[in-house]
């Protein structure tokens, strides 16, 4: 992983214009498969959470695809979501022990590539019990999305607007997914002749993915991060980028924004103020912060 990390940190600037552009729920409509068909009954198994399944996947969906924490990493998402399960008082009522996972969390505070090989990696130096729990539930994450997740396109327009970047942008992917599946989904819709880069969560955050690509090597006006996420927006603010969302539920309409109108504002420095403004707000209003559940 360090030659890619030398690679993206590499990449001279061939055009104006940088794009980084998110991949699961923004550029494919593939979040929700991936959460309700891999990533929730591996958590169920591996967490030991077959008693409370109802309130485990109602949990597990809320931080994952329905608030803003949507689409953080994978290791995040499962203390968040454990933490909230243990506050339900219909968890408590059957006397159920959600784990702490206080390994787990410990680890995440002190790694920044929060994948499997740094995971492996600490594991051949701390064999933790919740690191071991861990990591094969995020194997066998894996093993499911490979397994299930096929035959998922691009949303509409996401082809064409790639096309119409190209000419005028350098564009990179970046993503928390594990690297093996980006790179196996973009090529399966021959949409990775477009992007110069595909970054995954082995090479870190979003916010370094966009540091090592684009830091102090275009103008911050046109720099744009495309993200259907709150961790996108802060990704591009991190590195001074404007930023175009994809709004949850509603990508289509978002798609046919950015290819008629918003990609030509960005390529004529006509998108920030107002217009951004405007576009955050309406994103903000998408997602909540706090479960239906506790209100």
């Amino acid at each position: 992983m360090s030659d890619a990390i030398t690679r993206l940190k590499n990449l001279t600037p061939e055009k104006r214009f940088f794009i980084g552009i998110d991949s699961d729920g923004c550029a494919f409509d593939s979040m929700e498969i991936k959460h309700k068909e891999c990533f929730c009954p591996a958590f169920i198994k591996h967490f030991d959470l077959q008693a409370v399944s109802k309130y485990a996947r109602e949990v597990w969906e809320f931080v994952n695809l329905y608030s803003k924490t949507r689409w953080c990493n994978r290791f995040l998402a499962v203390t968040r979501a454990l933490t909230l399960l243990s506050e339900r008082p219909e968890v408590r009522a059957r006397n159920v022990v959600v784990p702490e996972l206080a390994g787990l969390r410990s680890w995440i505070e002190r790694e920044s590539k929060l994948g499997n090989p740094a995971l492996e990696a600490e594991l051949g130096r701390n064999p933790d019990p919740d690191l071991k729990r861990a990591y094969a539930w995020s194997l066998e994450v894996n093993e499911r999305i490979e397994d299930i997740v096929r035959n998922v396109p691009p949303f509409p327009l996401v082809r064409e607007s790639l096309e119409k970047m190209q000419s005028r942008a350098d564009v990179v992917v970046v993503s928390q997914t594990p690297q093996e599946a980006l790179d196996r989904e973009w090529a399966e819709h021959g949409i990775d002749r477009y992007v110069r880069f595909i970054a995954g969560q082995e090479l870190g955050t979003k916010t370094e993915h966009l540091a090592m690509a684009a830091g102090g090597k275009y103008d911050a006006s046109r720099m744009l991060m495309i993200g259907d996420a709150p961790g996108d927006l802060k990704a591009g603010r991190a590195n001074d980028a404007l930023f175009f969302p994809v709004n949850p539920g509603n990508e289509e309409a978002s798609w046919r924004r950015f290819f008629d109108e918003a990609l030509d504002r960005f390529l004529s420095d006509a998108y920030s103020g107002a217009y951004e403004r405007k576009l955050i707000a309406e994103f903000d209003a998408y997602l909540p912060e706090n479960p239906p559940w506790k209100e």
